[in-house]
């Protein structure tokens, strides 16, 4: 009896000693660290210049349709996997022509809010260089992070939109979103009119 009683015990022991307690892994953040921005001029023929980062290694102009004087151009980020793509549209002289051009890039932005998280706006105006316009950040799952356009109010019209070649998965796409977002501030800084 007491042999039995020792070897309970000693089994006890051994099946309570053993165990693999479950532990919580430590919380991970993938790291992404993009090159410093290099801007450089960028001179297409267009009626306008600006810069572009170095890191947009192809661009890709392009003419819109049969509407005159309109004309795109695709910046190309593949190790980001993402293209910034800006449109120009001539303004006529009627005013009919801007307010509709507001209208249609207002109104791109906010078929986003379906997915959108929010969306937020910054209004940016440089008096100088006669550049007006609005910046959209897009939160969530939505298509496009990032929309923004610019005009002098007389002539010239010009948007753009950020899209990633993948399934638009915020959480993933955030790091490379954030990078490309100032890429576009930055756009819209050094627009010239010509």
């Amino acid at each position: 009896m007491k042999f039995k009683n020792i070897l309970i015990i000693i089994l006890a022991i051994i099946l309570t000693a053993c165990g693999n307690d479950a532990l919580p892994k430590p919380a991970a953040h993938l790291r992404l660290e993009y090159p410093k921005a290099n801007y450089k001029k960028l001179e297409a023929g267009f009626p306008f210049t600006f810069e572009k980062n170095e890191l947009a290694t192809q661009i890709k102009a392009r003419t819109i349709g049969n509407d005159s004087g309109s004309y795109g151009i695709d910046l190309m980020y593949p190790a980001l996997k993402g293209t910034i793509y800006i449109t120009y549209k001539p303004i006529t002289s009627n005013k009919e022509r801007l307010d509709r051009l507001l209208k249609d890039a207002q109104g791109f932005t906010q078929e986003h809010t379906v997915k959108a998280d929010e969306i937020a706006e910054q209004l940016y105006a440089n008096k100088e260089r006669k550049v007006y316009g609005m910046f959209y950040e897009v939160g969530g799952n939505a298509a496009s992070q990032s929309q923004f356009y610019v005009t002098d109010s007389l002539n010239h019209f010009v948007t753009g939109s950020l899209y990633f070649y993948a399934k638009p998965n915020f959480d993933s796409i955030l790091p490379a979103a954030k990078y490309l977002q100032k890429d576009i501030q930055h756009i819209m800084e050094t627009i010239n009119w010509k």
